[in-house]
């Protein structure tokens, strides 16, 4: 993976998700002709135990009907129309993404089959699936010769220890968001750090608010790489270059890429 000096690099969550329908082929597509270094994208099991790609766990939102996820086939989550919410939105532009499905993990690893793109894949678990998730999604990528371009991560640190122990060879990334019910001490000290190091993880993927200097600088002395999610604005690249954050995870990334090959760079 090319790097631009010690710039960060640019993922698209969800793929290009200010544009196109999240966690689609058109998402990712955008996300990676508009120059990306890689995409994110969530992945949950279907009823039958098929890796599908879908943040929530119902497909009420950007499926507009009923149903959960894992209480259907994978041929019908196949099926379903995840393009016609976005079209819908308020101020929604012309392009219409209507009839756009919702793709399986292998539609995802076949559409990168001659990319060197990172894919990074949070695992979304539900209803004790935790352990046949992390086995189907360290399958998969050992399926298709591809761990040097995936990083796996969850909240659910035990899922990362598990695709860990299943394929040491995959890069692991440890999920972490401030909640009201996690400890002040918790959330702002190195507590993370230890955290992500006990579950074996190689990257700390820190959402914004967590992302201090005091603990990114803590991270990378321990040797593990930094991640920053969800940022849209663009003095995030400077702020991420000083920090020496590997990459910055956001839903518009043409406009943090541009920002960075005509400002940051120079």
């Amino acid at each position: 993976m090319h790097r631009l000096s010690d710039l960060p690099l640019i993922i698209g969550h969800r793929g290009a998700s200010s544009i196109a329908p999240e966690n689609t082929l058109a998402a990712f597509t955008c996300a990676i002709q508009d120059g990306a270094e890689g995409i994110e994208f969530d992945v949950r099991l279907s009823q039958d135990g098929v890796p599908v790609v879908i943040h929530d766990p119902t497909l009420a939102r950007t499926g507009l009907i009923d149903g959960v996820v894992a209480e259907l086939s994978a041929e019908v989550l196949g099926r379903t129309d995840v393009g016609s919410w976005f079209s819908r939105r308020p101020n929604a532009d012309d392009v219409d993404f209507s009839g756009e499905k919702l793709p399986s993990l292998q539609q995802v690893f076949d559409l990168f089959a001659d990319s060197d793109a990172l894919l990074y894949l949070e695992m979304k678990s539900q209803a004790g699936d935790g352990e046949r998730l992390a086995a189907e999604v360290a399958g998969a990528i050992r399926k298709h010769a591809i761990a040097q371009y995936v990083v796996v991560s969850s909240f659910n640190l035990s899922q990362v220890q598990a695709v860990k122990a299943i394929y040491p060879a995959i890069r692991t990334a440890a999920l972490f968001e401030p909640r009201v019910s996690r400890p002040a001490t918790l959330i702002r000290g190195i507590k993370l750090v230890k955290l992500a190091q006990d579950c074996g993880a190689n990257e700390i993927c820190l959402h914004h608010a967590l992302s201090s200097s005091r603990l990114t600088e803590q991270a990378r002395k321990s040797q593990l790489e930094v991640v920053v999610w969800t940022v849209d604005t663009p003095e995030w690249i400077e702020r991420g270059r000083s920090r020496g954050v590997k990459a910055l995870i956001t839903n518009d990334p043409a406009s943090m890429i541009r920002y960075r090959n005509t400002h940051a760079a120079i």
